[in-house]
């Protein structure tokens, strides 16, 4: 475990919170690997009802450090599951409902993991991005299905080609979020939603679940097969470009690149 994630259970919730805001909450896979038990033991306990993600310091997560990242790059779907999939197999496999509370930035897989969430909510400062192309990489997790479906492909271009950042105002005309709140009231609301979820039925919350997600057979198929284009692009010449531009802190030039 490490004290970069915050587990605290209440009143049948479990909030699981990064916990490293002085890095822009930014993910390890220390972090990672938290998570997924995390969400692993709250699917299997019946004294847990619902799970809420959320951030700290008024960030919700800046997405992965890339330093950590660079030091063992993930292999989505290879024979041995890196963090990372083991924290968003967790995730979709999760038999509670799950809320996020976006505060601030949320960037990369912050914004992948929104998809995978049954109910979302962010504050109005909050700051939804997915630099996948930027950094020579490609739409992970389900997002290139997920994004498109829910807000057509032209509008899903901004966030997954030209790596635009949206206002919590427009995730919330496109249906990443359900609503936009006030920094200061946004875990109060979401607090309130999840203490109302988990008075209800514990067995017809989690059924009816189940019938909302069903048919992610294919869904799986679109993220293994995301992974092994993520895979192939982690050993391009242009990922490197980009890595070591971003750690040279100068733009990429991929002129060369074909």
């Amino acid at each position: 475990m490490t004290d970069d994630i915050r587990v605290d259970d209440a009143d049948g919730v479990r909030t699981i919170r990064f916990n490293r805001a002085a890095k822009k909450n930014a993910i390890t896979r220390a972090m990672y690997a938290a998570m997924a038990q995390a969400l692993d033991a709250a699917s299997a306990d019946p004294r847990l009802r619902v799970v809420v993600i959320a951030g700290s310091g008024g960030v919700f997560t800046a997405g992965n450090d890339l330093i950590d990242f660079m030091e063992a790059p993930p292999h989505i779907g290879g024979a041995e599951a890196p963090p990372v999939e083991q924290f968003m197999r967790a995730l979709i496999a999760c038999q509670k409902p799950v809320i996020a509370a976006v505060d601030g930035l949320a960037i990369g897989i912050g914004v992948t993991l929104l998809l995978h969430c049954d109910l979302a909510y962010a504050s109005d400062r909050a700051v939804f991005r997915t630099p996948f192309v930027d950094l020579a990489l490609v739409p992970e997790f389900g997002s290139s299905v997920l994004l498109p479906g829910l807000a057509g492909r032209a509008v899903a271009g901004e966030l997954l080609l030209l790596g635009e950042s949206w206002s919590a105002a427009r995730a919330e005309r496109y249906g990443l979020v359900n609503a936009v709140y006030a920094p200061g009231a946004l875990e109060t609301e979401v607090m309130a939603r999840a203490r109302t979820l988990a008075a209800k039925a514990p067995g017809a919350l989690s059924r009816s679940k189940a019938l909302i997600t069903a048919g992610q057979d294919t869904l799986m198929e679109v993220i293994r097969a995301e992974g092994a284009v993520f895979a192939s692009q982690l050993a391009s010449p242009e990922f490197q470009e980009a890595v070591t531009a971003f750690l040279e802190r100068r733009p990429p030039d991929f002129s060369k690149a074909g």
